[in-house]
This record gives C-alpha cells, structure tokens and sequence, in this order.
C-alpha cells in the first residue's frame, strides 16, 4: 500500500464532506499542519465541528477557515488570541464545546485507544460539569467525560518514513501524536519524509499502522505567535 501523496490537495481527495468532524494537530501555532489548512480551505468543504486545542490566530493556522466561515463548531480547549473567533462566537455564528486542556489531551488519547469514557475530577461543581454523570470513587466526586474520534485527523511531524511512522519534535509532540491515533483516516505532513529503516525504532512517537497518507511537506514558515525580543544594547 503506498501512503505517500505528491501533496496536500491530493492527500484529502475523496475524505472530505461537509458536516464532518475533523482533528487538526498543533499548539498554537508549533507543529500546525498548515499545507493540509490550505488544502481544505481550498477544497471548500463547509459546517466542519474541528477539534484542536486552539484555533489558531487572525489569518494563520486554523484562523484561516474562520476567515472563510467553514467551521461550525470548535472542540478546543485555548481560544484567546483569535479576535475573528471571538466575534463569530459572540455573534451565534460559531458553536464552541469548551474543554480543560488536560482533559481535551485524555478525550482524544481515549478515543485512539477505545475508550468511550473515563472519569475525572476536573470540572467536578463547574459549568464543564453541567448534564453529565457524576459518580463517586472513594469518597470524592468525579465528571465522566467520553472520548473523542474524528472522520480524519490531519497531523504535522518533524520527520515520517513512507510507511506512515511518525516522529514530532517537543511541543508539536503534544497533540499531534494523540490525534493521529484517534482518526478513522489521518494524513500526515512531515518536514522530512526517509524510507523505511532510517528511522530509530525507539525515536517513533506514532507508529505507521495509524497513519494511512503522508505528504512531503518541504517548506514551513513557522510563525512566531507571540514574537518577544529584548533591546540591542
């Protein structure tokens, strides 16, 4: 089976539908798969529900597609640096399922291991908890919180080989790695695609039997979010 794809717009051809639920892996703007944002965003596929710790910014990241009003919904768990979102929200344009980012991570890890749902003390007396179960172990009360899985699940790594497996580097590991496991299809972009074997079996982060199309990615921009420099002296 060959996963490799000659680039993004042909790595979603025939995933995409409007309605569908997607994961998009980064945090903030570290580890964004931004080729594959691009492809989407041209593909015109509309009432997307994405979940993804955050939304990016005004005009980079997933903040693209709210330029474009393809999202419907956001599963997030950070969504403060993006003016357009906040006004689409308070508008009614936009539906938000808020998260405690923990709690978002385990919600994604459960749904690429199969666990419909597990309990937590996190939210326990607060809005999170609102018409959910609550159930006490040993004495203290716990939310349960059910799992997450999308239709696909678009990723950015550091470096991938042809058979799909993965390596994401620092912070880009956070929810890329999690996500790629927990999509019925995902699609990865990698910064720099080897062949098989080239790979240190302990490095991998994800292994290839998750990811069943992968793109060279090539070039990144990697934009600062917050860019804070100290005077030249």
């Amino acid at each position: 089976m060959n996963k490799v794809f000659p680039d993004a717009a042909s790595a979603l051809d025939g995933l995409l539908f409007d309605g569908m639920t997607l994961m998009a892996g980064g945090f903030g703007l570290c580890g964004v798969p931004e080729h594959l944002i691009e492809a989407l965003k041209a593909s015109g596929t509309k009432n997307l529900t994405i979940i993804s710790n955050n939304a990016g910014v005004d005009g980079d990241g997933l903040g693209v597609l709210l330029e474009t009003r393809q999202i419907a919904k956001m599963v997030s768990s950070y969504v403060g640096e993006n003016k357009l979102f906040e006004k689409q929200y308070l508008d009614g344009d936009l539906e938000l399922e808020f998260n405690p980012q923990g709690t978002l991570a385990e919600r994604i890890r459960a749904g690429g291991a199969g666990i419909p749902a597990f309990f937590t003390k996190t939210g326990v007396g607060t809005l999170v908890a609102e018409g959910k179960e609550i159930r006490d172990f040993d004495g203290e009360d716990y939310v349960m919180e059910s799992w997450l899985r999308s239709d696909v699940s678009i990723v950015k790594a550091w470096k991938g080989d042809t058979e799909g497996n993965l390596i994401f580097r620092k912070t880009a590991r956070n929810f890329n790695a999690p996500m790629a496991t927990a999509g019925k299809i995902t699609v990865a972009e990698v910064e720099e695609l080897v062949e098989p074997g080239e790979l240190q079996a302990d490095e991998i982060h994800c292994a290839g039997i998750f990811v069943q199309r992968i793109i060279d990615g090539g070039s990144y921009r990697k934009v600062i979010e917050k860019r804070t420099t100290r005077p030249r002296s």
